[in-house]
């Protein structure tokens, strides 16, 4: 099983989150389990190939 670390915080009544991969895809959803189902769609759309010049954040070994 594949696992994706998530930003998420609770403004007012609404939940809002984003990939950690992908910090420039922001969800949102009424509650925490419908901004999960949320950021599982986006992760497939992302990673489907149908999406071009997907911005993302990765490391780089400098030393």
């Amino acid at each position: 099983m594949n696992t994706q670390r998530y930003i998420y915080w609770q403004d007012e009544d609404m939940w809002i989150g984003y990939l950690e991969e992908y910090p420039d895809y922001w969800t949102q959803a009424e509650t925490e389990d419908e901004l999960k189902e949320n950021l599982v769609d986006i992760y497939k759309e992302l990673t489907s190939g149908r999406i071009i010049n997907v911005r993302r954040v990765a490391e780089l070994e400098v030393s």
